[in-house]
């Protein structure tokens, strides 16, 4: 078992760098400035990300009377913002691709920052039977340097050498989805038991009502036409599994009943936001082709 929490730590560590390498890749500075340029939906999306949606996940957990290991998962999910796969769910529902991809680089970049400090917060105040208190300071430091600085090496190649970065995003994106299913699938496999555990339990239900009220939510709180609005609500339920599992391992020494609780968490939030994405789509026509310089390149991300 040590072996394999070893590879998995290992394989982990290449899906965060490769995904944020990939998100490097695909996104640009204007689409990145025309986000930041709208101050209103930037304002409304950091509101949705860094607070509503923690705060749901608290609520739920305690709601719920979760089991302390599903509710640190559920906390360490809800508190980690910009999911790689929220760009896809844009893609789906046939809405904002543009604005899509920049918000959940954006989000997953101040994630990094973010992250340790919301969910160690959440978690002292909560009552879960037990004392937990995160290393707040290692775990910025390691998030940052495996989100932000891969981020920062795509996002310069997109820009100072853009054929090259073109090139080498759907490689990127292709190593970021197989390391993905490698890890959810080291997590199911090697803590079976506990996601065994957990059928009939009720963290499959937290984790699919987390999506789904935050996929109203980042709707909710939001501006512009409906597509975008949608977009933002895709984005907003789509959490970035990867501060999460650094942050299992870093603070609780991978434990089993952790890890399995978030594979379960994560697999019943995508069966909420795929199927909302799939609905929208019906009636919307494909969007109109973004100018070169502005538009994200073909979507590969997880």
């Amino acid at each position: 078992m040590n072996t394999l929490h070893l590879v998995l730590n290992a394989v982990t560590v290449i899906f965060i760098a490769a995904t944020m390498f990939a998100a490097g890749l695909r996104a640009t500075v204007p689409a990145l400035c025309g986000v930041l340029a709208d101050v209103r939906l930037l304002s409304l999306a950091l509101t949705a990300n860094l607070v509503v949606v923690p705060l749901l996940g608290w609520g739920i957990g305690t709601l719920l009377g979760l089991s302390s290991a599903s509710f640190i998962a559920l906390v360490l999910i809800a508190s980690s913002p910009g999911g790689p796969f929220g760009a896809k769910l844009a893609a789906v529902q046939q809405g904002d691709t543009v604005a899509g991809a920049a918000m959940q680089a954006l989000l997953a970049s101040l994630g990094s920052l973010t992250f340790a400090p919301t969910a160690n917060a959440i978690l002292k105040a909560a009552d879960i039977g037990t004392t937990v208190s995160l290393d707040v300071g290692a775990l910025v430091r390691t998030v940052a340097l495996l989100q932000l600085v891969p981020f920062a090496i795509g996002l310069l190649l997109r820009r100072y050498a853009e054929p090259t970065a073109r090139s080498w995003h759907p490689t990127a994106a292709a190593v970021s989805n197989v390391t993905f299913l490698m890890v959810l699938a080291g997590m199911l496999l090697g803590n079976w038991h506990d996601v065994v555990g957990l059928f009939g339990s009720l963290a499959l239900l937290a984790g699919f009502l987390l999506a789904v009220l935050a996929f109203a939510v980042g709707t909710l709180l939001a501006s512009g036409p409906a597509t975008r609005r949608t977009t933002m609500g895709g984005v907003a339920s789509v959490r970035n599994a990867g501060p999460a599992l650094a942050a299992i391992g870093l603070a609780f020494a991978d434990q089993p009943a952790v890890l399995g609780a978030l594979a379960a968490i994560l697999l019943s939030g995508l069966a909420a936001s795929l199927p909302v994405s799939a609905l929208l789509s019906r009636g919307r026509k494909p969007p109109d082709t973004a100018a070169p310089d502005t538009a994200a390149p073909g979507d590969g991300s997880p």
